[in-house]
């Protein structure tokens, strides 16, 4: 099969790593790709919202399916602008239509439609500019801490915790009027904070059936104990420890179930994955969030522990034939540590040559942030810049082994977080 992957990070580099794998695969181009994706097909310099260019990839190639890494083109359309165009209608599309991928590009939307289909989540109202007023008196009706949302995508940022009133109605008044976040907060989204412990868990749907991916677990902040600002994730563990049977029996029905019944009766057009970001509140899975496509670096964990063949997946997922796909997932622990750019996530300087990969001998290497330059060297590319993924028999053996790999690796001015899965052997 000759397909085509949008994106350029790293959950793209660990996907056609993953589609590479398999006998089945008869072209990968990937569009723009990195460094790291060179290695297992063809980069393309297209931009992923370039819907006109992909459209000509696709024809020149006799590109068969087409899988979108990353929410922004889900967002803008591209998988109708591909099952509406009669040149390519044959193609499979695995994403979700404008209408699916509002669950992530629009949280005003994913909120209520949570409600209406039952599914635990944080109570909630939204305000738009006319009644910032009516969303300081909800602001008054709640307690510390205050979350806000921008309704929009905002590359990640668009969440703010806020400690005390009086902060929470100044960060309401920045989103809203001065348009902090642009058009992405021109309606906000004000919740009850939640207290638990955070997790993610995947799964693969035709609109009617699914699959349960391998769940994860993802460290945001920069720095090493939770501390610092947020980033897009610096590293990720699989599985997590404390979703045992009985509480991913919980999330099943309490919220897969309940979204995929949701999307069927609600007439939405879904072929794809869904990412259910997750908080164990006392034993009881709520929903923080949904996203369209799979995680970021929860993929680089997750990807690895699929034994079974990705294209088959993907193919019964298109074709509306998962009921019948037998999916299998390792039962080892795997660890994914980011390495990035110094001063990451504030401003950082690119193009500094990475040295080492060629050494690292019992892992895998998921580029991010990387570039080939005129004369081959890698070198990086963005904030996040490598991510570093290990096996191991358990969660304590697969974290000694990233480490060790992660160590010989090196580019000026690499940072990573030391601390990655350390909370959870601790459980």
């Amino acid at each position: 099969m000759k397909i085509l992957l949008i994106g350029s990070g790293g959950r793209e580099c660990a996907l056609a790593w993953k589609l590479s794998r398999s006998k089945r695969l008869k072209g990968l181009w990937i569009a723009p790709g990195n460094a790291g994706t060179a290695l297992y097909g063809k980069n393309v310099p297209l931009g992923e919202t370039d819907f006109q260019g992909i459209k000509r990839l696709i024809l020149e190639n006799d590109i068969e399916m087409l899988i979108v890494g990353p929410e922004l083109p889900l967002a803008n359309g591209i998988a109708d602008f591909i099952r509406n165009d009669g040149l390519m209608d044959h193609v499979m599309v695995i994403g979700p239509s404008r209408q699916g991928a509002m669950l992530e590009s629009s949280k005003d939307f994913a909120k209520a439609f949570m409600n209406r289909n039952k599914i635990p989540t944080a109570g909630y109202k939204s305000f738009k500019r006319s009644d910032i007023e009516a969303g300081y008196t909800y602001l008054e009706e709640l307690k510390p801490p205050y979350v806000l949302k921008a309704d929009g995508l905002a590359a990640g940022k668009g969440v703010l915790i806020c400690q005390s009133l009086a902060e929470a109605k100044i960060r309401l008044k920045e989103m809203l009027v001065d348009g902090s976040f642009g058009k992405a907060s021109e309606c906000v989204v004000i919740e009850e904070f939640l207290h638990g412990i955070e997790l993610s868990v995947f799964v693969i749907t035709d609109g009617s059936h699914y699959r349960i991916l391998p769940n994860a677990k993802d460290y945001k902040r920069i720095g090493e104990g939770d501390t610092g600002l947020n980033t897009g994730g610096m590293g990720s563990v699989s599985p997590v420890p404390f979703a045992d049977k009985s509480f991913m029996d919980k999330i099943e029905q309490r919220v897969i179930i309940p979204t995929i019944e949701g999307i069927r009766k609600e007439k939405i057009d879904y072929c794809g994955f869904i990412f259910f970001g997750l908080i164990n509140c006392n034993g009881n899975p709520y929903v923080i969030e949904y996203n369209v496509r799979l995680g970021d670096p929860e993929t680089e964990a997750i990807i690895p522990r699929i034994e079974s063949d990705l294209i088959e997946l993907l193919e019964n997922t298109a074709r509306g034939n998962l009921q019948n796909h037998q999916l299998v997932i390792s039962d080892k622990t795997t660890v994914a540590v980011m390495l990035v750019s110094g001063g990451y996530p504030a401003d950082y300087e690119k193009g500094k040559e990475i040295s080492g990969i060629e050494m690292l001998e019992n892992s895998l290497v998921f580029h991010a942030g990387t570039t080939l330059d005129s004369k081959g060297v890698i070198r990086t590319n963005g904030g996040r810049v490598l991510a570093v993924t290990a096996t191991g028999n358990n969660l304590t053996d697969a974290c000694r082994l990233a480490y060790s790999e992660a160590e010989k690796i090196s580019f000026d001015g690499m940072y990573f977080r030391r601390d990655i899965g350390k909370d959870l052997e601790e459980k």
